[in-house]
């Protein structure tokens, strides 16, 4: 088996253990960290192991996908994933579009975020200084796989989108998606942030697809329905499950990648800040 693996986060669209599905031998798993427990069920897809996380799931029952974005473990579910020895991330979130020609079911591969979340754990590193470069901080090597896959299987995959996340769970006022529109937000969501700057702490390649699920507050002229959510879910996900399943087929780790040295360089006088993880 490579040496390669990969995780993905989120609904994906992907049947686990139904007589045509593409992986083998799944099988449920609890993770301690340090940091809280998390779920995570593994597979094999062909020689290559993979990793499902559970983002939403409660650490003792994998099936009650009950824990609010505010409330998700984010430090235990990358600590769980770095423990496992995962190298790439590919995730997906459902979010608020503030660009009318972004229909419900567009996808976009983010390639930057605002945060403005205020009550989460954003670090692992609680005792020392580790500054992390986020300049850019979704790893461009998994993002070129992504936008390259949606071109060979004929996928609308949008390039670039800035993702503001905010704490949830109440949707936000059209006043505060005004604002952030002329901040430059592309879409809202709530989960995915801290997720991919402890991943690239973690030096976790990490690659994130948004699914447009409705018009953001105020720039539709009707209020927003769970139904509407769902609808628009539907039909995203099997696609989204084709995108990240051939390019879990595709991927090889590059440990040379910035992504996957984020940290390491900082290590002083014997310290490694990869230890305070894992």
């Amino acid at each position: 088996m490579s040496d390669t693996l990969i995780a993905f986060i989120g609904g994906t669209g992907f049947d686990l253990r139904g007589p045509d599905s593409p992986f083998q031998n799944p099988t449920d798993e609890r993770v301690d960290t340090k940091f809280g427990a998390a779920n995570v069920t593994r597979a094999m897809l062909g020689d290559k192991g993979v990793v499902f996380l559970h983002r939403h799931a409660q650490p003792d029952d994998a099936s009650q996908k009950t824990v609010p974005p505010h409330k998700i473990n984010y430090r235990a579910n990358i600590a769980a994933l770095k423990k496992l020895g995962v190298t790439g991330i590919l995730a997906s979130t459902a979010v608020g579009g503030l660009r009318p020609e972004w229909a419900p079911g567009t996808l976009v591969v983010l390639d930057q975020f605002l945060d403005v979340t205020s009550n989460r754990e954003k670090t692992f590193f609680d005792t020392r200084a580790v500054h992390t470069d986020v300049t850019h901080p979704y790893c461009s090597h998994l993002r070129s796989l992504l936008l390259s896959v949606a071109g060979d299987i004929g996928l609308t995959l949008q390039d670039g989108g800035t993702y503001l996340c905010a704490d949830g769970p109440r949707f936000e006022t059209a006043a505060e998606i005004r604002t952030y529109s002329r901040w430059g937000a592309d879409v809202v969501g709530m989960t995915g942030v801290p997720e991919c700057t402890l991943a690239r702490e973690a030096e976790i390649s990490y690659a994130a697809v948004s699914i447009v699920t409705n018009a953001a507050a105020g720039i539709s002229d009707t209020p927003l329905s769970h139904e509407e959510v769902l609808t628009a879910m539907k039909p995203a996900l099997p696609n989204v499950g084709k995108l990240f399943l051939e390019a879990a087929r595709r991927y090889e780790d590059d440990p040379t990648l910035p992504s996957r040295r984020a940290t390491r360089d900082f290590a002083v006088d014997g310290y490694d800040p990869v230890n305070e993880i894992i």
